[in-house]
């Protein structure tokens, strides 16, 4: 038995390690099968076999890691999926590890495909498509120098080099057929894929909410560039920045160092509404990633309702209950990485909460100030606001004498005794909790109804929908007008509202989600509607405005130019068919070649086996020995370079070589002749 091309088995290997990277970028396999599968992995790079000397040992560990997979089944600790993705990853593992022969190759190659499957039920996010392809080009590479391997006869090298790049070729016909296929073949989309992981390079989620906001904090959620939700909005505002606050709660209680609200939870339902609905509602479809790590929803100011919650939990996703919270938060029920919700707010010209609306504790600490305030903050109020009552214009002044005065900064002096009388008459300087919290109280020594909001600001277009950073994450103010409601004012700096990260970070991440979204948007969402809508822009006229007269609107449609595209490349490969002709020529002169080596054969009587080619003959005849292989070996090796190598036989070069056969076949059938005669006289001279 010949040795195995070592290449080809690192191949095989390599591509079952990006099979089972595609089910465990989504975080839900078990720690101890990464570990069992990693470690496996490493040792069959190193062509260390263990299960090939402990086959019945092996084979009794995966007995077990099944039973223990089944009771986790079975105790509902895991999903159906995730536990035959796992134990996948484990035979994959024994399969690398055992006898490299060709049922263990076929069999890592069947694992590898049903990983991939597992991995598009759990993930199906832009990292599982470079596993994708990663598996898709190591394994067919590993397979086609498995039958090129299998043609060398023993003894004689696989011709590596010279095949890598023809194979090369016939992969990239491959992927671009499997495109198409997917492209034209009627689907339906049932939304299989699980929760999807967000780019986060292992930092901790954050999403920026708590029970309590402490002044004097250092901020440091504002430079990071983490995406935490996407949100598509009806109707589109179609701008490439959202200039919008996204509400998560609000704040009433402030105690000189720590906001907090007085009342706890409330009720819980499948949908809480929170304002009585307008004509027209602003909605929002929201999705909530792993980078989000919290349980507040969220939505745009003011929200009306907020519901319909599911969770993406590794067990798979659940409908989730959603639950009414002091200061108008919203929690969801169920605590999972992801979520997605439906959300409807007024749009920004509603009237909102009436004071009617608020519970009698709650429009108490609208005015309620600390304890041990700093007389000098209703001092700095009055002055500033110089006998201005109205709420809105009040506030409006507040908001120019601190953007005026004070500078925004994300580092802090460490904790004060009083942090809001350190901001307004020490450093001057803050982060947006400061000019929040400032305005606020300014506002309330005055008299006027305010509270503390947090959430996010702002937006960056990305596919039709919108991305919100944990580094936008945000603390503003409301005012109460009588007859309006809840009026939002922010007292920071316009410049300072959104996310403080790098921007080159920020712009690759970006980057990232885009091609994330353009994957799920032409692959993982991929539907019988899109092609449908796909096949009626091939052959539907462009429509044109009546009164289009300028000379640009003259230029041939879009369409025509596709249509040119295509036809050149026809005729380019029109053009490559008619020029392999003299190939097709070198291939007929091999088959009439192989035609006459077999009616050689034939008449020898030397047998094949049922299927045996000329390639398959000449290695088992030199595996039994045989004297005919030393004269096989070179007439298969010319064929072969003659009908797939492109070197055509030289003149009197294809005689030669079937005499050098006849005259083997001849000596071997004097030999079998001779044979009984050689036998006899060894016998008589015995006796």
């Amino acid at each position: 038995m010949k040795r195995p091309l070592r290449l080809r088995l690192v191949l095989r290997d390599l591509g079952a390690g990006a099979a089972f990277g595609a089910m465990a970028v989504s975080g839900q396999l078990p720690l101890w099968v990464l570990g069992v599968f990693l470690l496996s992995l490493v040792l069959a790079l190193c062509d260390v076999r263990l299960v090939a000397r402990h086959s019945r040992l092996s084979a009794l560990l995966l007995v077990i890691a099944a039973v223990l997979l089944g009771l986790r089944l079975t105790s509902g600790a895991m999903n159906a999926v995730v536990a035959a993705c796992a134990f996948a990853g484990l035979i994959s593992a024994q399969r690398m590890l055992s006898t490299p022969d060709a049922p263990a190759d076929g069999q890592t190659h069947l694992t590898g495909l049903l990983m991939v499957a597992g991995g598009a039920a759990l993930s199906g996010d832009m990292t599982y498509a470079l596993c994708l392809i990663a598996f898709g080009v190591l394994a067919s590479l590993s397979l086609a120098l498995g039958v090129v391997e299998a043609a060398v006869p023993d003894g004689e090298p696989v011709p590596v080099r010279s095949v890598l790049l023809p194979l090369s070729g016939g992969l990239t016909f491959a992927v671009a057929g499997a495109m198409a296929f997917f492209i034209l073949f009627p689907r339906l989309n049932w939304a299989m894929v699980g929760p999807r992981s967000a780019p986060g390079f292992g930092a901790v989620s954050s999403a920026g909410f708590s029970d309590t906001v402490r002044l004097g904090g250092a901020g440091t959620i504002k430079s990071n560039p983490r995406v935490v939700l996407r949100a598509t909005l009806t109707p589109d505002p179609g701008r490439e920045e959202l200039d919008a606050y996204w509400v998560g709660r609000t704040y009433d209680t402030f105690d000189g160092q720590e906001w907090t609200n007085v009342v706890g939870a409330l009720r819980t339902e499948r949908q809480i509404t929170l304002r009585p609905a307008s004509d027209t509602l602003l909605h929002q479809r929201v999705e909530l990633l792993p980078a989000y790590g919290g349980r507040t929803l969220v939505a745009l100011e003011s929200p009306s309702r907020l519901g319909n919650a599911v969770a993406l939990t590794p067990t798979g996703t659940r409908a989730s209950t959603v639950q009414l919270h002091g200061g108008g938060e919203v929690r969801f029920t169920i605590t999972a990485p992801a979520y997605t919700y439906e959300a409807y707010s007024l749009p920004p010209d509603a009237k909102a909460v009436t004071a009617s609306g608020l519970r009698s504790e709650e429009r108490d600490q609208l005015l309620a100030l600390p304890e041990h305030l700093d007389p000098r903050v209703a001092q700095m109020a009055a002055q500033v606001l110089n006998g201005e009552k109205e709420p809105l214009a009040a506030a409006r002044k507040l908001v120019s004498h601190l953007q005026r005065d004070y500078a925004y900064t994300l580092e802090q002096g460490g904790p004060q005794e009083d942090p809001l009388a350190d901001f307004l008459f020490v450093r001057k300087a803050g982060h947006c909790e400061h000019f929040a919290t400032a305005l606020t109280v300014l506002l309330r020594t005055q008299g006027i109804s305010a509270r503390l909001a947090t959430g996010f600001f702002g937006g960056a277009r990305m596919d039709g929908g919108y991305l919100v950073r944990a580094g936008d994450a945000h603390a503003w103010t409301h005012v109460f007008v009588p007859g309006r409601g809840f009026v939002t004012v922010d007292a920071t700096p316009p410049s300072h509202r959104t996310s403080q990260g790098s921007v080159l970070l920020e712009k690759l991440l970006a980057l990232y989600e885009a091609v994330e979204g353009r994957w799920r948007q032409s692959v993982v969402d991929y539907s019988f509607r899109d092609q449908f809508e796909l096949a009626s822009k091939l052959v539907r006229p462009p429509r044109r405005p009546a009164e289009a007269t300028s000379t640009s609107s003259r230029l041939p449609p879009a369409r025509a130019w596709v249509t040119a595209a295509v036809v050149a490349f026809l005729v380019w490969r029109l053009g490559r068919i008619v020029a392999r002709w003299p190939r097709r020529a070198l291939r007929l002169e091999a088959t009439r070649f192989l035609d006459r080596v077999d009616a050689q054969l034939a008449r020898a009587q030397v047998q094949r086996l049922e299927g045996e080619s000329l390639e398959d003959l000449t290695p088992r005849l030199a595996r039994e020995g045989h004297p005919l292989a030393l004269a096989l070996t070179p007439l298969t090796r010319r064929y072969l370079e003659a009908r797939f190598g492109g070197r055509a036989l030289r003149e009197g070069e294809a005689e030669h070589l079937l005499g050098t056969l006849r005259r083997a076949l001849e000596a071997e059938a004097a030999r079998r002749t001779a044979e009984p005669t050689g036998q006899a006289g060894p016998t008589a001279r015995a006796s």
